[in-house]
């Protein structure tokens, strides 16, 4: 047996005691087409970034970890300049000027707080009260001032997109509109956003798409960018969500929101499906909270009741019924989410 086929097996033996039946025989009908040693593969959604990454993955089974388990690739999404943006401009532009009114709104909070010691304008209420004391023979009050207080956003949220092959057609559209939509109100109100993607190929590749970060300006070529997403292999959570916690706990904001747009349930090529792989979700989504950051999911799978609850807890999720309506809601979400 060649050396890299015995270490795999004793790594399976190490893992579940034995080699399962159908790992034979699934390895009988693939002789011969193993994968080599790790090389940057060619991918037309985008050109590799940094070294690949490593990732733990959580074995229930076990109930710990599989030490760097996983490997990320982070990729740029290789704009592609067409009709699609101008189309879906022309397609929402009702929506987007209600859109980018409602936001502008939002940028700022102004309220008057009462009865404080200085202020902008006399507080009638504290002023009559005051007198009253007096004619008592209280201690009058000092607190007889309103205030006016400006609360400024302070708010950075990740929108991480499923790029798994079933997103192909009708949902993959729907979800660059979206995004499109959303680009252009978070433009208007200021909040910091970032964009990635992610597809999954096994535990040896999981793809991390770069669409936009924090530090980028939404401009022509983000909007390019966005307009590039499509669909690529299956659905490995666990590492993008990873990895996406890592990048926000690099941003400093009060508030921090991680923001999946999904269609269906983590699954991948090996392995990684059924309860393994909601497992391993659930577990990177409650790292995401004990970093501070809330994370949230916005799916579009008819049957996501029988699993998202378990992963995400009963709050922090929306199904939207129809995709056709995920361009109309993600905005109106957002705005629930950070109000």
């Amino acid at each position: 047996m060649p050396q890299p086929l015995r270490n795999l097996a004793e790594e399976i033996v190490a893992d579940l005691g034995h080699i399962p039946a159908d790992y034979i025989s699934a390895a009988q009908g693939i002789a011969g087409q193993g994968p080599l040693p790790f090389q940057s593969p060619p991918n037309s959604a985008g050109e590799c970034l940094v070294a690949p990454l490593t990732y733990d993955e959580w074995d229930f089974r076990r109930n710990g970890f599989r030490k760097d388990w996983c490997l990320l690739l982070e990729k740029k999404v290789q704009p592609v300049k067409g009709t699609f943006i101008d189309t879906t401009f022309d397609k929402y532009q009702g929506l987007l000027r209600q859109l980018k009114k409602q936001f502008e709104m939002l940028r700022s909070k102004e309220r008057f707080i009462k009865r404080q010691r200085f202020g902008d304008d006399i507080d009638l209420d504290a002023l009559i009260d005051s007198i009253a004391d007096t004619r008592a023979g209280k201690a009058a009050s000092e607190r007889l001032f309103i205030r006016l207080q400006r609360d400024e956003r302070d708010i950075a949220v990740l929108f991480l997109v499923d790029m798994s092959s079933s997103t192909e057609g009708w949902i993959n559209q729907a979800l660059k509109e979206a995004l499109i939509l959303m680009g252009e109100a978070l433009h208007v109100l200021g909040d910091r956003f970032a964009i990635y993607g992610f597809s999954g190929m096994r535990r040896l590749r999981t793809d991390f798409y770069h669409v936009k970060d924090f530090a980028e300006p939404y401009n022509q070529q983000v909007k390019e960018r966005i307009a590039a997403i499509g669909p690529q292999e299956y659905t490995r959570m666990g590492p993008p969500l990873r990895h996406a916690i890592r990048l926000l706990q690099d941003v400093e904001a009060k508030i921090r929101l991680l923001v999946t747009l999904s269609d269906g349930k983590p699954e991948d090529y090996d392995d990684y499906k059924g309860e393994y792989a909601i497992e391993d979700t659930r577990h990177a989504l409650i790292e995401a909270k004990a970093a501070g950051i809330h994370p949230f999911c916005i799916t579009i799978d008819k049957k996501a009741h029988d699993y998202i609850g378990h992963m995400y807890g009963e709050v922090n999720y929306i199904f939207v019924d129809e995709v056709r309506k995920l361009p109309l809601r993600l905005p109106e979400i957002y705005r629930v989410l950070t109000t």
